[in-house]
């Protein structure tokens, strides 16, 4: 069964996250609220963790999994970065767009995409969300929370908490968010790749 936590989207209690921090580091999944729409997210060096997270959602090790990190200097630390990705990133965080990069060794092989060695990498701009990773003190493994069969992500706390209680060990309710996907932007090549557009304006991108 999993707690509920409602907390002030703009001045979020500290006590209510630093218990949903604990469950984290306990080796829960909790469903949080970001700048695009709900997400599921667990510790990154948790595997059981890690597959309990795509059991919930019901994806193959093929789907992109994405850390979420406070700001660029936590994002260096997981991708291989140069002087033109970084002025793209810096125009990008925080805000609604995960980036494609090149995973560093930091990052556990069995999380990185199959193949091609990268990794999905965002700094989101949610109060909630950066109070919760600063608390954490470290980046989160996350995927939107889309359920099973559907295209669409929830949006509303107590629906997440009745459809996934027995699933997941929190829900974090600060609200209804964006329900819109962030713009995904592939960085990992010799140009920028847009893969899709979501709430991110590339022209912020100057792309």
């Amino acid at each position: 069964m999993s707690q509920y936590f409602e907390v002030h989207p703009q001045n979020p209690q500290p006590r209510l996250l630093k218990q949903t921090a604990q469950i984290l580091h306990e080796g829960g999944i909790a469903a949080i609220p970001t700048d695009s729409s709900y997400a599921l997210v667990c510790r990154l060096d948790d595997k059981p963790a890690a597959e309990a997270l795509r059991r919930v959602r019901q994806v193959d090790d093929k789907h992109h999994l994405t850390l979420i990190c406070r700001d660029l200097s936590e994002l260096a630390r997981f991708a291989i970065v140069d002087n033109r990705q970084f002025r793209l990133l810096k125009l990008g965080t925080p805000g609604p767009y995960t980036f494609i990069l090149e995973a560093t060794k930091e990052v556990p092989r069995r999380l990185s995409h199959p193949s091609r060695r990268t990794i999905g990498l965002r700094v989101p701009d949610h109060r909630v969300t950066q109070e919760l990773l600063s608390l954490f003190g470290e980046p989160l493994l996350a995927t939107t929370l889309i359920p099973p069969g559907e295209t669409e992500p929830l949006n509303d706390a107590d629906e997440i908490r009745a459809r996934f209680q027995k699933l997941i060990q929190a829900v974090v309710d600060a609200g209804a968010c964006p329900m819109a996907p962030t713009t995904v932007v592939d960085l990992s090549g010799d140009e920028p790749v847009l893969l899709r557009q979501g709430r991110g304006e590339l022209a912020r991108l100057g792309l």
